[in-house]
């Protein structure tokens, strides 16, 4: 009997482990662009303090298979020595934005049509193609001519990778390196996890803790899939974990090209996340079609699929790729593009609420600017 080449050993487990991840998703309703908006409008961190949970549970867990020398976490993408800083500013602010207006990252857009909805299964095409051409189309340019050319070359500067730790060893004059990466992933990985469970809303909420420690363990369970399962003396599968943007778009891809592609860790895992979905819901009796409401609904909807597809592939990551598997290698591209998707949807949540009012849209984004501290509180007039 032949043995399985570890591209598909690596397909087959990713696709398995994107089943639980879609499955637990929709189960304990595990939503980025929620828990920003429960934060920003009711001043619950539940879903927020789940979020930082599974990230503090991945960062530890994956520098543990780093320092045990199971993976190499250095080749990482999220670690490369091309610091494009601007990407992940503008990129994670877009991808912030365009999640609020289409109701939920990535992600979520995937488990949603597991569940049945219509409007997410645009939106999901709408953010592969909209990250295809912003990969090799006709985004391509403008990606390579405003956001690449603003690029530092760390290495140049006798700085290895964009690793927070490198960083401030660098910073410090330190030369041992490790001591520094183990510090920072115990000050990073161990904070998360202890500021998450202070919080009451937290530990008062099954759904948020099983969220929070089931994804953060599989995030080091895709980086373990593709840098053991998939290690080959001649031709390894890349090393990898979770995210969603990319892989969409390849997805899409893979269905129009079959004969001309090469499946991967991430087509599978986007498959499996809405196989996995769409099992929990048929086996809990909750699937159900859902659509468009109007047509505002529909242009808001596909306006942030595009901003989704396009800052995505400029941050080089999802609220799960950056968000939770690139902050697990404790980049500092991955902490900048984190920060910059927050601040996206908070600010679009805001002007969401000042429009309520119907006063125009500059006059919603200074009210909310001056709420975030960002520009001066306008005064009353007597």
């Amino acid at each position: 009997m032949m043995e399985w080449q570890p591209l598909y050993k690596v397909a087959v487990l990713s696709f398995l482990v994107g089943m639980v991840f879609g499955a637990v998703v929709n189960k304990t309703n595990f939503c980025t662009m929620g828990a920003v908006s429960d934060w920003v409008n009711m001043g619950n961190t539940g879903r927020l303090r789940a979020w930082f949970l599974a990230i503090g549970i991945a960062t530890l867990l994956t520098q543990l298979l780093h320092f045990n020398k199971i993976i190499d976490i250095s080749s990482a993408t999220y670690l490369t020595p091309n610091f494009g800083w601007l990407g992940y500013l503008a990129g994670g602010f877009l991808f912030g934005v365009g999640m609020t207006l289409a109701s939920g990252c990535v992600n979520r857009t995937l488990v949603r049509v597991g569940g049945g909805n219509m409007k997410s299964l645009v939106v999901m095409i709408i953010i592969g193609i909209t990250a295809y051409m912003t990969m090799r189309g006709l985004l391509a340019p403008v990606k390579t001519n405003v956001f690449d050319v603003t690029t530092i070359n760390l290495a140049a500067h006798e700085i290895s990778d964009q690793g927070i730790g490198t960083l401030l060893s660098s910073a410090l004059g330190e030369d041992n390196t490790d001591l520094v990466h183990k510090i920072t992933a115990l000050v990073i990985g161990g904070g998360l996890i202890i500021y998450s469970l202070m919080g009451k809303e937290l530990r008062h909420s099954f759904n948020n803790v099983v969220a929070g420690v089931v994804i953060g363990m599989l995030i080091p369970a895709g980086w373990y899939i593709t840098g053991v399962v998939g290690f080959d003396d001649f031709e390894p599968v890349r090393l990898e974990s979770f995210t969603f943007t990319g892989p969409t778009a390849d997805g899409l891809m893979y269905l129009l090209t079959f004969t001309g592609s090469t499946i991967n860790f991430g087509i599978t895992a986007v498959f499996g996340v809405i196989l996995g979905s769409f099992l929990y819901v048929i086996l809990t009796g909750k699937f159900r079609l859902e659509s468009f409401t109007d047509r505002t609904d529909m242009i808001r909807h596909l306006s942030g699929a595009a901003l989704m597809g396009f800052g995505g592939v400029l941050a080089l990551g999802c609220t799960i790729g950056q968000g939770i598997t690139g902050m697990s290698t404790l980049a500092l591209g991955s902490l900048m593009t984190l920060a910059s998707i927050i601040f996206g949807s908070a600010l679009t949540m805001k002007v969401d609420y000042y429009l309520l009012d119907e006063s125009g849209f500059f006059n919603a984004l200074r009210c909310t600017l001056s709420d975030m501290h960002l520009f001066p509180a306008a005064r009353n007039k007597n």
